[in-house]
């Protein structure tokens, strides 16, 4: 069973930086998605980024690319979410998820197995 525990949220000042990290356990290959996904008050689960665990590909919403970076530590199996140029409406809960598989292109919150508990991100403005 794989299991995920998120840290690194808080606060922080818009325009500054963030770092998330994602601690797997149970996972029983290197055949798996990991994906970040956040969800505001009143708003749907959103798809963030995700990454294969070999790290061979990733993929962003449009919304956060050229500002956060996915990125994993084999050797700790963490992925990070690096959070840079943060802005108020990046405030949410962020999630951790896995799915087996290749395809980093998956976006649907649904087509993802396993899931953090969730760690809170405020940005203040």
């Amino acid at each position: 069973q794989v299991q995920l525990v998120e840290s690194g949220g808080g606060l922080v000042q818009a325009g500054g930086s963030l770092r998330l990290s994602c601690a797997a356990s149970g996972l029983t290959s290197s055949n798996y998605v990991m994906g970040w996904f956040r969800q505001a008050p009143g708003k749907e689960r959103e798809f963030v980024a995700n990454i294969h665990w070999s790290g061979a590909s990733a993929y962003y919403a449009d919304s956060v690319k050229a500002r956060f970076t996915a990125s994993r530590d084999n050797a700790k199996n963490t992925v990070h979410l690096q959070m840079n140029s943060v802005k108020p409406e990046d405030t949410a809960v962020y999630y951790c998820a896995a799915r087996r598989g290749t395809g980093v292109a998956v976006t649907s919150p649904k087509r993802y197995d396993s899931w953090g508990q969730g760690t809170q991100v405020t940005v203040s403005s």
